[in-house]
């Protein structure tokens, strides 16, 4: 039987695969030479509340990665009959920021702790003022500071700490290296010099002189790479480790491991200046390649990270965003089924999307807070999901759906007030992608509404992260000396087709009403805090 050419492409290795760790999926894309997918893979999983941190543990790291690939083999072998024994590139990205700390034999210290803890915000207050930089909550360098505060035991054995992303980077090479994108949320990034900020590195050490560690800062970081840099390649354990049918061939190069910050810009063609992107989805953040400095520092409020390819980027980051009214279709999908009925869970989300585009535009007045963790932007250490209307509001389901897609931006809103109020950013396009955007028009319409701002769906924004993953392992090899930028531009994107939806008038004014109560409403959510425990 003749293969087909896409088959012989996977039989020959001439395929480029992106494995990316969501908080609620880890996902796998093989692309072809065009850059188009033509396999996936996937597994759902969930973090846990453990001991006050929200963390994965190593076995359900472990397990989720290889069921993904397992997935995508599986997905290959129905599409194609043919087996993923090698490839031509390989690259991880995950989750930025949080904290894995191992000691000189690897083994991990204390429990992954995510980028969703706001456990931090002593470390983080205290050296955002040391450095005269924001030191975001998020951040591995929080992360590692807050222990020292805590006086917790396992800080003086460390020997190494990372992101999630590189250190499966580190399980399938052996390299301890981060892309510069996801390691600009460890630790701040010169960009003159596109690494670690030396200054900032001796404050560091200088504060915590006194601890008599047996380690200096720069020697537990990952080494930081540039797009395109030889990160390493796969070892015989690595293959081992990721193929549990011992299948997958060693050797392949892989890309520096990236955070989900830059395999988002990569997927939108968000890598050059005046160019931003909002990924939407469990968390929300927004990304804007900036021309300059901002004038002033942010802390707790805008961050600053890198491309992939080391350009300053702003980032308004927001720790919910769809979890809450994923519980509530869950809710109603519950309540259909009790009445005996049947609905295909995307027809579900469709339906109760869908119904929010004929709401009012400020959703009757119904005011939800959609905090199921704590919230930086908005100054709340903890979550209290809640709903909140008066006896006169306009209680309907379309207001109260459109209000839930609402609230998911009114934190990520609070932050880029300041880059458009405050610091006069500029954007030329904003591309979203994410699963909020699966509802194409109603996710279209409540971001443009909420930014103000025309926002554009490409193509290929379903696939997300671990499409920009596998677009950033051909780069590896296929880069001829291009910049990253023009490699998208050239390779990737020039014949790319989108849909842009700009927000009227009242749906804008609709969006400013509603956040005006949100932010009035705030103290609500702050009194059950600590009502309710």
């Amino acid at each position: 039987m003749e293969l087909s050419k896409t088959a012989e492409l996977i039989k020959n290795g001439d395929t480029y695969l992106g494995i990316e760790f969501g908080s609620t999926r880890i996902k796998a894309v093989l692309i072809d030479d065009n850059n188009n997918p033509i396999a996936q893979g996937a597994f759902d999983w969930e973090n846990s509340l453990v001991n006050g941190i929200w963390t994965y543990s190593e076995s359900e790291i472990y397990n989720g990665l290889q069921s993904c690939y397992a997935d995508l083999k599986r997905d290959i072998k129905e599409k194609y009959d043919v087996k993923l024994t090698k490839l031509k590139s390989l690259g991880i990205s995950a989750m930025m920021h949080g904290y894995l700390a191992f000691d000189k034999n690897n083994k991990l210290l204390v429990p992954f702790r995510t980028w969703r803890n706001t456990i931090t915000g002593e470390a983080s207050q205290k050296l955002s003022e040391t450095f005269n930089y924001p030191i975001p909550e998020r951040w591995s360098i929080s992360h590692l500071y807050q222990a020292i505060l805590n006086k917790e035991p396992h800080v003086k054995d460390i020997a190494f700490f990372t992101t999630l992303a590189g250190f499966i980077h580190f399980k399938l090479t052996g390299k301890k290296v981060l892309g510069i994108g996801d390691a600009s949320g460890m630790f701040p990034i010169d960009i003159n010099t596109k690494n670690y900020n030396e200054k900032m590195i001796s404050k560091f050490d200088d504060l915590v002189k006194s601890e008599n560690f047996g380690w200096k800062l720069k020697d537990i970081l990952p080494e930081s790479l540039l797009a395109g840099a030889d990160a390493g390649k796969l070892t015989e354990e690595g293959a081992e480790f990721l193929d549990r049918d011992g299948e997958l061939e060693a050797g392949t190069p892989l890309a520096p491991p990236e955070g989900d910050a830059g395999t988002g810009m990569v997927a939108t063609n968000s890598v050059r200046e005046r160019t931003g992107n909002v990924s939407a989805g469990t968390s929300v953040f927004a990304m804007v390649v900036l021309e300059k400095d901002l004038s002033k520092t942010y802390a707790g409020k805008i961050d600053l990270v890198t491309t992939p390819s080391g350009n300053l980027t702003a980032m308004a980051h927001a720790n919910n965003c769809t979890g809450e009214y994923d519980k509530w279709i869950k809710l109603f999908g519950q309540a259909i089924s009790t009445c005996g009925f049947e609905i295909n869970k995307g027809k579900l989300y469709d339906s109760l999307l869908g119904a929010a585009l004929e709401g009012d535009k400020d959703c009757g007045g119904l005011i939800p807070y959609n905090y199921i963790s704590g919230e930086s932007m908005t100054d709340l250490s903890e979550g209290r999901p809640l709903f909140v209307r008066t006896q006169e509001n306009n209680f309907t389901l379309a207001n109260f759906m459109r209000a839930q897609l609402f609230t998911s931006l009114g934190a990520l809103r609070t932050g880029m007030d300041i880059l458009f109020e405050k610091e006069n950013v500029k954007i030329d396009r904003l591309t979203g992608h994410g699963g909020f955007f699966k509802t194409q028009k109603a996710g279209l319409t409540a971001m443009a509404s909420a930014m103000h701002t025309p926002v554009s769906l490409m193509e290929t924004a379903g696939e997300g992260g671990p499409w920009g993953m596998a677009i950033l392992a051909s780069y590896v090899v296929k880069k001829n000396e291009m910049s990253l930028e023009d490699y998208l531009d050239k390779n990737v994107f020039a014949s790319s087709k989108s849909v842009t939806f700009t927000a009227d008038k009242e749906d804008i004014e609709g969006y400013n009403a509603f956040f005006a109560n949100y932010t009035a409403g705030l103290d609500i959510e702050r009194t059950a805090i600590k009502a309710i425990k």
